[in-house]
């Protein structure tokens, strides 16, 4: 990696000469899925600021998280490439320090690069060799994982402080407080914000939570598990008063939004900031009404990977413009390397640049999206050691949440001891044009085919693999092929090039 970051240090940084680079703020809400939001149909969440976005920028009708959990989607955001590349097989799962970041490609080359909210693909301490700033980001104001009101964040990879307030407004703050430094300094700037809403538990504002009072009386009998804010363990509620609380935090963040925007177009740089917004993954279970979409989080139909996607740019879509175009966050690093002119590593990518085929107004992606469950327990029987040193992947940012008996998170990423055919195991899926394929593994061997037409059936009701066997065929090909490659990069030979 070092030899692509000493080319970067030498690629002409006046790319665009006499024209001021682009700014950009990736933002992602956590388990924030497709339907939740006023501009999609949902009968209850207020989402006033995403709205106007939705009306006015560039929305993103078939945005897919890379990965239906959220390590593995933020591991895809940052580095272009599926996480099981780089063993961020699951929530609490690291990426590795030979990836390369879109924070490293902006950083080598002028941007200013901060990163705000959950990180989760990695311990958040200076010691850490997948921190944020290990991973090519200026400065952070970070957590391990999610948090509610009143979080503790680790600024620069410093012990954790409890900043009070509401969590989505702490972030934008200090997103604004960076942003103006940048401008003062006279540098582009990349602000990576993930929010820790809606994440489970919830906790609201009482003006908020006001807004959604009518919903407890709606749905009084069925109940969910989610966490229990007063003692961290797990507790069953009535459905009606979580969703009460998951609407408020979803609001909340909404209007945080609202203010960073408020901010760009009072400070003068709206016009040229690229602000994008996206959810890691489907709708939690524990949060779940209805979607016109099969499945939630952690599944690989599409409610567990369709989340909602939003571009503001007024400087390259100064009028409102939707697209079908399928596009995930392993998209994300190439478009933004593409819009900042800088080169891409040479390595293998999963995602593309999204602006020429916006451009052109293409509606089909000319490659396919590919989605993928590695199975840990296969490899997990073979006893691979750590890939880290375990006392670098502990937590220290506290949150309510209790797992083992405490309140922060450690981190896994194992060595990997060679391919064998188990390895190929696992939900996996291939979406190629109209048609989707989505393998799993059953207990008694083999694995079950489905096959859904996501034109005329994008609640994948309908499987057609008997139908259409040439068709399940072809596309097993291609998604055992494209395995075989993410395979060969999770024995590290990426990182020899």
């Amino acid at each position: 990696m070092k030899s692509f970051l000493n080319l970067l240090l030498l690629f002409p940084i006046l790319i665009h000469a006499g024209e001021p680079r682009p700014n950009l703020i990736l933002m992602m809400g956590d388990d924030h899925g497709w339907e939740e939001t006023g501009y999609n149909g949902h009968p209850y969440v207020k989402t006033p600021v995403l709205d106007e976005m939705a009306a006015t920028g560039l929305r993103l009708d078939r945005f897919h998280a890379a990965h239906p959990s959220c390590s593995p989607t933020r591991a895809s955001f940052l580095t272009g490439r599926h996480p099981n590349r780089m063993g961020t097989f699951a929530p609490g799962w690291s990426f590795r320090p030979e990836e390369i970041t879109m924070a490293h490609l902006l950083g080598g080359t002028g941007y200013r690069c901060g990163h705000f909210g959950k990180w989760h693909v990695g311990a958040v301490k200076k010691e850490s060799p997948v921190s944020p700033l290990a991973m090519g980001f200026h400065e952070c104001l970070s957590h391990d994982n999610f948090f509610e009101l009143n979080p503790s964040f680790s600024r620069d990879g410093g012990p954790p402080e409890v900043f009070p307030g509401e969590s989505s407004a702490i972030l934008v703050d200090e997103t604004i407080r960076f942003l103006d430094r940048a401008k003062d300094e006279g540098k582009p700037f990349l602000a990576v914000i993930w929010f820790g809403s809606p994440h489970e538990p919830y906790q609201g504002l009482p003006e908020d939570l006001a807004l959604y009072d009518d919903l407890p009386a709606k749905y009084p009998d069925k109940m969910v598990k989610l966490t229990s804010n007063e003692t961290g363990g797990s507790v069953k509620r009535p459905l009606g008063d979580v969703l009460r609380e998951r609407y408020a935090e979803i609001t909340a963040m909404d209007r945080a939004i609202g203010v960073l925007r408020k901010h760009l177009a009072g400070s003068g740089l709206k016009e040229n900031t690229l602000l994008f917004y996206c959810g890691d993954n489907g709708t939690s279970p524990d949060g779940f009404r209805e979607s016109p979409h099969r499945g939630m989080k952690a599944d690989f139909y599409e409610g567990g990977t369709r989340v909602p996607g939003l571009i503001e740019w007024p400087a390259r879509f100064p009028k409102p413009m939707a697209t079908p175009l399928r596009a995930s966050t392993s998209d994300l690093m190439s478009t933004v390397a593409g819009i900042a002119g800088v080169p891409l590593p040479d390595r293998t990518l999963d995602g593309i640049d999204l602006m020429p085929l916006l451009a052109a107004g293409e509606k089909e992606r000319p490659a396919p999206l590919f989605f993928w469950g590695y199975d840990i327990p296969a490899l997990a029987a073979r006893k691979p050691g750590p890939y880290l040193d375990p006392e670098l992947q502990k937590g220290t940012t506290p949150l309510v949440k209790k797992m083992g008996g405490i309140a922060t998170r450690n981190f896994d990423n194992l060595k990997f001891p060679g391919i064998t055919e188990a390895d190929y195991g696992g939900a996996r899926s291939i979406i190629d044009g109209r048609y989707k394929l989505l393998v799993r593994d059953q207990r008694n061997g083999g694995a079950k085919r489905e096959l859904f037409d996501l034109e005329a059936d994008p609640g994948e009701g309908n499987d057609l693999a008997t139908q259409k066997p040439e068709e399940v065929n072809a596309l097993a090909a291609k998604l055992r092929d494209w395995q075989a490659s993410v395979l060969q990069s999770l024995t590290g030979a990426d990182y020899t090039k």
